[in-house]
């Protein structure tokens, strides 16, 4: 059985991601992904989860192999909070469902990754603040936040992740570029 890598993406899609933002995101996952598919070895180990987060958290894609993942375009409400809480607790759960652990015969998947991309701060602060240790202790191999925009509360992030990019606005190439950054480190020279 092959290692898998799973790669989990929480998406904010509060109101304020509507128009542009929300449009350079589905731009970037596309090109992510279609980049990915070009690797062999990203083709046969990762795992990509989609969970979008506004009024609530929505499991858009579970766990799905590269070669079978059709990318979903991913649409904003007209307005609404930013449940970033609900979406990690949402995660939590979902981790323990889908992630292989090593047992004595056999290795489990790799340490997964968690990218988080929000142009808010968390609504839902006192579940936020709860999650944030519990999210801490699945071993993530490492924990991105994306903060966009001058709204973006970096706090909540550097409480959570390993590393934060703030960028001002989110466009089609700086968003492929983070992507780049963060999850084809791996595979993408």
């Amino acid at each position: 059985m092959i290692r898998r890598l799973p790669v989990y993406l929480l998406l904010d899609t509060s109101g304020s991601m509507r128009g542009e933002p929300i449009e350079a995101v589905n731009t970037g996952l596309q090109t992510m992904i279609s980049a990915l598919r070009t690797d062999p070895y990203a083709l046969e180990t990762v795992c990509i989860s989609i969970i979008t987060f506004d009024a609530m958290a929505e499991v858009v894609v579970p766990l799905t192999q590269l070669d079978e993942l059709r990318v979903p375009t991913i649409e904003t409400p007209q307005s609404g909070p930013t449940h970033m809480g609900l979406a990690l607790e949402t995660l939590s759960r979902n981790i323990t469902q889908e992630i292989r652990f090593s047992t004595g015969s056999n290795k489990g998947d790799w340490a997964p990754l968690l990218f988080i991309m929000t142009d808010g701060k968390p609504s839902d602060t006192l579940l936020f603040e709860e999650q944030c240790p519990k999210i801490r202790s699945m071993r993530f191999e490492k924990i991105f936040g994306l903060a966009v925009g001058s709204k973006a509360g970096l706090r909540p992030l550097q409480r959570l992740c390993d590393e934060v990019i703030a960028v001002e606005e989110i466009n089609s190439g700086n968003i492929m570029e983070i992507f780049n950054k963060i999850f084809c480190w791996r595979f993408i020279s």
